[in-house]
């Protein structure tokens, strides 16, 4: 069983860093807007969590408003995951 599918069973948020490493795998050409927020990604484990002055959950959203360019199902489901993570 994946990490994913134990997160989903649980019920349980998957830490923001390791979406951050599936979005690298999965996305070779990252839209210039959206580096250096997926960068502070790396370093976050929640949406509590802040990077420097910034909250986990602005720079989540700030991702997703560069992140338009990032297409197929894993970008569907990852960022349907970031939107769920930010309500």
């Amino acid at each position: 069983m994946s990490y994913n599918q134990k997160t989903i069973m649980n019920n349980t948020p998957r830490p923001i860093n390791q979406i951050a490493k599936e979005i690298k795998n999965d996305w070779k050409k990252v839209y210039f807007g959206a580096v250096p927020y997926l960068d502070a990604m790396h370093t976050l484990r929640s949406i509590n969590d802040n990077f420097f002055y910034d909250s986990g959950k602005s720079v989540v959203l700030y991702f997703l408003a560069n992140a338009q360019t990032w297409k197929g199902e894993t970008a569907r489901r990852i960022k349907k995951e970031l939107n769920q993570l930010c309500k």
